[in-house]
């Protein structure tokens, strides 16, 4: 309309804005209208909106009997097809998707069933607008347009049932489950899907989209109902079948692409989403042999006869070479009938192969975001594998006529006997191919990750070489890795081979190749080993050899997966180094995802099996060794470089401020020692700080436009990544990084004074890792030098400057709870006897912020402190404050009733490490400490450990170990007390019912180790409780009959704990817990698991400990059942077991485990003898009772005699 009025069309500003002249404002001037930058105002429908709205504005007001209905919708129809709706070309459309269902509803009822052309065009409409728009439909207009077009299907001619399954897939795409009562007609064995679908369907186009149906059917959206089992089943059989089936002899190579693809996709349908539910061994196996073979469909010089079914062993006769056919075309990689020979292609330039000499900038390499091959180079392989070639047994072999997957188009041009059609049609085969092999790997993907693992991996040999000596490559995804045309196929076959990795590393754990090899076999864990190398050997060489920006991060994002589950220090040393030099380069690359993947990948090898010898050499080299050393590597071009400017990289991209981070100059020839020059920080350590703080000097080509002058850092992503490593690097190797402490911990400071709560996060979670660092060094049982610790004085003044810092503002950030709880971790990760020496005023700011998130809204903060408190209550300057420990007992009595099951866990973990803090201030303090505390709160504390040990098990195993530790606590004056009456006898009737539970075995263990710590007041009333005989009848219980040898330790620990005869009542259970005991050693070693066996050693120590702890306490009226007990074949088997157990020495028992509790642990032999010959001592001058004096004789002699036996046996040499 402008050029009618005259007006002049509008300058364009600097950034492609319409630049209208000032116009003075005024009470007459029109009101402002934002438009858009094609002229048109904001909130102005589009062209294709007004188009859309006319239409179906015509075609609501048509009736079923007007007059040219016919001709009217014909128009109408082709109107609307005509207009293009996709959001992607034009994003600013809206189309209501209520108007949509309402068109088409009504559409419905005026297109008869007998006017085919009309149903033809309906259907196309329905498939034009609900893909397009992307319309998520209604109930109704579903049911509407599913029973219209299941209807066609019966009453159209089968012409037209082409573009009828067409609109049928597109109405059900996701709303499988919602189709019930159609799936009997279409999906059932008579049905119109099976029918179209079958292998002998001749029409490709109507199998392709009655394939495609099939696959909407199983395709569901996360949170929705599966299909049926039977119906998925079925479709499950029809897609396994088309992609088994060969091509028809008079079928186009291009339909039959089409009709696989649409197969591939549905079988991914059926499998994703869920585990493996499609039969067993057999099914699995002929899945991965037809999605093996699709794997490489199209590649040229492939002639293999495939298997049909791949099993979980490797057997010569499976993929074995096929017969030369010199004359015919590849059985599945069939060219155009008028191609004379697989060798002929097209005329493309020559292309160079991929090398690892220095490319140059005019070199043609493989295109990043290319569908094929046409832009791609291809990598070479044949030295290596006539270097360290692979065995190809069981593998299927390539031709020996042709090059190992050399692309037949990617030859000189005077080569081809193609005219350009010819070419064309070569072109769009490629095109085709690659789009099969691309979807055969998405399944395969949905396969891996469907598939339970343990099952997976006995299918790893027929996908990943396990063997390197000698004979043709074979086939495997890493053929496809390091030699597919396409940067997509490659990208997908990078995908499955990660999936395959993550979580593989219990299997590979067994890999070892450190001994000498065998000649006579070859080890399993030997080939688990060639089979880690070889994933390092192809995927450098791919890492070499990879161009496309997107491939090249999933090519080390699968380095990382390798890294991360590979048994390095079961393996030869060798395999991180040239990788570690490799991938150095890549941290300038120009590609953010590629320098994120970079440092997750050096996160990885930080955090493998840390501290590895191998990567703690790697971390002590100078920063100029990396490049130079290998002699094999050279980064690809400058789109490595964008971080250096002329070849030289900034001063400030690798140095940080301080001069201990400084780079220093050594021989990059020269290998470090892990002695030498200790002093320099490692250089990732240097890297990471750099990208952290430093500000970066170029644009990348992924960040987009710059700031404007102001100084910009690296990207987010890049930043956060390399605080993960910086934390990884600190958690396994502190020594390395002590010498840094307080630039890291200015670098977290400067992080938490951000406003970016992610790196807020990361930087708080840095400091967490640096304190608990710090913390295993002054670990007594870590035995580390006093020299080699982070000095006390320096480790004061870290605290104190974080404390000080922005650390307090993140614990207040109510905004960020995720911020304030890894705030509150950072701060139980101070050193105890740091904490001793801070002000004061610091200690109390800490204590009362924990104290104070503890009532948080948020349920991590309030776990995260709760657990801080659990663990400063353990702190020996504040365990014996008492009215600390009153309030840190009271703020979790309170949490113990939170409505979170995590913050009751944290609460009764630190109740239960408060109660440890009583029992060592009632042994180093004495009476003073427990006076002082309030019996009132330790009443509410032991009905509150009651409570909790009904709860869930997270929370019941240590709401037990505090109630062990409170019973052990409590004084005579309060036991006597009405008031603790009935608590008492709760307390420890929720022990035994936690004893004699179904609870998770280490719930039970903490409960008998609990009553067994009760055992240990002198003041519990042992011999006259009510509930005592229920204690120890539990316990022996337990002793004889529980299958987890752990909990029969800790009650065999708890029955020998009381030290008085008194304690164990009367003759009865004196004589219970002696049989019982008898009994468990006797059946020691008997056990179905043998996972358990490993501790029958530790069992037998500690019930022989236990039986000699009763006969040291034994009194007159319990000869009788000791002499019985001994005098018969139970005796023998006493006998044996307390022989060795006298004789064993401390240093050669094998994992005895769970006897600290026990007080003759750490006796040795002799001690052992002494405390027997006491017992023997005592014994003789015990005087037995005048009714049953002379019984009680002949059974004391017994017992003496017993001993005097043992005394002789164990002091002979």
């Amino acid at each position: 309309m402008a050029a009618h009025t005259g007006l002049p069309a509008p300058a364009l500003g600097r950034i492609g804005v319409p630049a209208f002249p000032p116009v003075a404002l005024s009470a007459d001037a029109p009101p402002f209208t934002p438009m858009r930058a094609d002229g048109r105002q904001l909130d102005s429908p589009s062209e294709a909106e007004k188009h859309f709205s006319r239409c179906a504005a015509k075609l609501r007001a048509l009736r079923a009997d007007s007059g040219q209905l016919r001709e009217e919708l014909n128009l109408l129809f082709d109107q609307l097809l005509s207009e293009n709706y996709n959001r992607t070309f034009c994003p600013s459309i809206s189309i209501r998707p209520e108007d949509v269902c309402t068109l088409l509803e009504h559409a419905s009822c005026l297109v008869p069933l007998s006017q085919e052309h009309l149903v033809i065009k309906f259907c196309q409409l329905i498939h034009h607008l609900l893909n397009q728009l992307k319309i998520i439909m209604d109930d109704k207009t579903l049911d509407v347009l599913m029973n219209y077009t299941a209807k066609a299907l019966k009453v159209c001619s089968t012409w037209t049932h082409s573009d009828i399954l067409l609109a049928l897939s597109t109405v059900v795409y996701g709303n499988g489950h919602q189709c019930q009562q159609l799936l009997r007609d279409l999906l059932g064995e008579d049905g119109v899907l099976m029918l179209y679908s079958a292998p002998s369907q001749p029409n490709m186009e109507l199998r392709r989209v009655a394939l495609t149906c099939m696959a909407n059917f199983c395709y569901r959206m996360p949170g929705q109902l599966p299909l049926d089992d039977q119906y998925r089943s079925a479709c499950f059989g029809v897609f396994l079948k088309t992609m088994q089936s060969p091509k028809p002899s008079n079928t186009d190579e291009l339909f039959y692409c089409m009709v696989i693809q649409a197969a591939l996709k549905g079988l991914q349908c059926c499998v994703s989403g869920g585990k493996w539910k499609f039969g067993g061994e057999e099914e699995l196996g002929s899945v991965l042999a037809a999605l093996k073979r699709l794997m490489f469909q199209g590649a040229p010089g492939v002639s293999v006869e495939w298997p049909a079914v791949l099993y979980p062993a490797r057997l010569p006769q499976y993929e074995g070479l096929s017969a030369p056919k010199p004359a015919e075309p590849t059985k599945f990689s069939e060219p155009p009938k008028d191609a004379s020979a697989p060798g002929k292609a097209s005329g493309n330039k020559k292309r160079k192969s991929r090398g690892k000499g220095k490319k140059t900038s005019s070199e043609e390499r493989r295109a990043d975001d290319g569908e094929e091959d046409d832009k791609t180079a291809v990598p070479v392989l044949q030295k290596e594998r006539a270097r360290e070639g692979d065995r190809g047994e069981g593998e299927p072999l390539l031709k020996t006529s042709a090059p190992s997957l050399y692309p037949s188009w990617k030859r000189n041009s005077s080569d081809s006997e193609f005219s350009d059609p010819d070419g064309n049609a070569q072109s769009k085969l490629r095109l085709y191919h690659g789009r099969v092999r691309q979807a055969a790997l998405q399944c395969l993907l949905a396969v891996v990750k469907g598939v339970e693992k343990r099952t997976l991996y006995g299918y790893w040999s027929s996908f990943i070489p396990d063997s390197p000596i000698g004979g043709p490559p074979p086939l495997n995804i890493l053929t496809i890795i390091l030699k597919d045309p396409s940067p997509k196929v490659r990208a997908f076959a990078l995908q499955v081979l990660s999936a395959m990795l993550d979580g593989s590393r219990q299997f590979l754990a067994v890999a070892e190749d450190t001994a000498s090899p065998r000649t006579s076999y070859t080890p399993f864990s030997f080939l688990l080993a060639t089979a880690v190398r070889e994933l390092h050997r192809a995927l450098s060489l791919a890492l070499l050899a990879e161009t496309s920006s997107q491939t090249l991060t999933q090519v080390i994002k699968c380095l990382a997966y390798l890294v991360a589950n590979a048994p390095y220090h079961r393996l030869r040393p060798g395999l991180l180094s040239p990788l570690w030099k490799q991938i150095r380069p890549y941290v300038r690359h120009r590609d953010v995802n590629v320098r994120v993947s970079v440092l997750t990948l050096y996160g990885a090898l930080v955090t493998t099996q840390a501290p590895l010898p191998e990567v703690q050499l790697l971390l002590q080299q100078p920063e100029g060794s990396g490049s130079s050393s290998t002699g094999s590597f050279t980064p690809q071009d400058s789109s490595l470089s964008w971080r250096t400017r002329d070849g030289v990289s900034s001063p400030s991209s690798a140095r940080v401020t301080r001069s201990q981070l400084s780079s220093h100059t050594h021989s990059p020839h020269v290998l470090r020692t892990p002695g030498e020059d200790d002093s320099a920080p490692p250089w990732l350590l240097q890297l990471c700080v750099s990208l952290v703080i430093q500000p970066r000097e170029e644009q990348s080509d992924s960040e987009g436009a710059g700031t404007g002058g102001s100084v910009a850092l690296e990207p987010s992503p890049v930043r956060l990544e390399a605080l993960q490593v910086l934390s990884h690097l600190v958690r396994g190797y502190f020594s390395l990084a002590q010498a840094c402490l307080c630039e890291i911990g200015q670098v977290s400071a400067r992080c938490l004074g951000e406003t970016d709560p992610s790196i807020q996060l990361h930087g708080a979670k840095l400091l967490e890792e640096l304190g608990t660092g710090i913390i295993q060094q002054y670990r007594a049982e870590n035995n580390v030098p006093e020299s080699s610790r982070v000095p006390m004085s320096q480790v004061v003044q870290f605290w104190t400057e974080v404390l000080s810092g922005p650390l307090n503002g993140a614990l207040q950030n109510e905004q960020h709870p995720t911020l304030q709880t890894s705030a509150c971790d950072t701060l139980s990760s101070i050193l105890p006897q740091a904490f001793a020496q801070l002000p004061e005023k610091t200690q109390l700011m800490c204590i009362t912020v924990l104290l104070g998130l503890t009532y948080s809204e948020n349920y991590l903060v309030k776990t995260a402190a709760v657990r801080a408190l659990g663990i400063y209550i353990l702190f020996p300057c504040l365990r014996e404050d008492v009215m600390f420990v009153a309030d840190t007992a009271n703020t979790i009595l309170a949490a113990l009733d939170d409505r979170s099951t995590n913050v009751r866990a944290k609460a009764a973990w630190s109740l239960g490490n408060l109660t440890d803090t009583l029992i060592v201030n009632m042994e180093s303090v004495g009476v003073e400490f427990q006076q002082e505390l309030s019996d009132m709160l330790l009443l509410k504390m032991l009905q509150a450990a009651t409570r909790a040990a009904a709860d869930k098990d997270r929370v019941k195993c240590n709401a037990v170990r505090a109630l062990g530790n409170l019973l052990h606590f409590l004084r005579q004056t309060q036991l006597t007390r009405s008031a603790f009456q009935r608590p008492l006898e709760d307390a420890v009737r929720a022990l035994v019912k936690t004893v004699q539970s179904e609870a998770s075995m280490k719930v039970r263990w903490n409960a008998c180790y609990a009553l067994g710590n009760a055992f240990r007041n002198p003041a519990l009333p042992l011999d006259s409780a009510s509930w005592s005989c229920d204690a120890f009848s539990a316990l022996c219980h337990v002793v004889t009959s529980c299958k987890n040898f752990k909990v029969r330790i800790k009650s065999a620990a708890a029955l020998a704990v009381p030290a008085h005869r008194s304690c164990y009542g009367d003759t009865k259970r004196f004589s219970c817990v002696w049989h019982s005991l008898a009994t468990a050693l006797e059946n020691s070693e008997d056990t179905n698991d043998f996972l358990e066996y490993r501790y029958s050693a530790s069992l037998r120590h500690t019930l022989s400990q236990a039986l000699l702890h009763l006969l040291s306490v034994s009194q007159s009226q319990d000869m009788l059942p000791l002499g019985r007990s001994l005098a018969s074949e139970e005796g023998k088997s006493i006998k044996e077991h307390l022989i060795k157990y006298l004789r064993v020495d401390e240093g050669v028992r094998e994992g005895v485990e769970g006897e600290k509790e026990t007080g003759e642990d750490s006796f040795n032999p002799q001690q052992r003898i002494t405390g027997l010959q006491e017992t023997l001592i005592r014994l003789k001058g015990l005087k037995a009772e005048v009714e049953k004096r002379e019984e009680e004789d002949r059974s004391k002699d017994i017992v003496v005699n017993f001993l005097e036996d043992l005394v002789k046996l164990c002091e002979e040499p």
